[in-house]
């Protein structure tokens, strides 16, 4: 059974559909405004949609740890960024995150 998101996309095996979470502000020093292309992604994000699990070797699936509604830390440049109506996500393996904060 897999979880289904309200953007109307599934990931399949073991990806996940992360919504990057920005704590900070604009960050202004000595005046100068930083552009947004040189600020360092967040590395928190919210889980948005899950695949089914990983296949293993056996033909048996591995279900996912995480689950929609979990906040999680993973790398800075995991996965892919894709754009789906209008927002940007981040399509990563389960893999690539790196804890859940409770």
């Amino acid at each position: 059974m897999t979880q289904k998101s309200a953007l109307k996309i599934r990931p399949l095996g073991d990806r996940i559909l992360v919504k990057r979470i920005d704590e900070s502000s604009e960050e202004i020093r000595g005046g100068i405004i930083i552009p947004d292309t040189a600020k360092e992604k967040p590395m928190q994000g919210e889980v948005k949609a899950v695949g089914p699990g990983k296949m293993t070797e056996d033909g048996k699936i591995h279900k996912l740890e995480v689950k929609p509604g979990d906040r999680i830390l993973m790398s800075k440049y995991a996965g892919s960024e894709v754009k789906i109506e209008g927002q940007e996500f981040v399509i990563l393996r389960e893999d690539d995150v790196l804890g859940i904060i409770e």
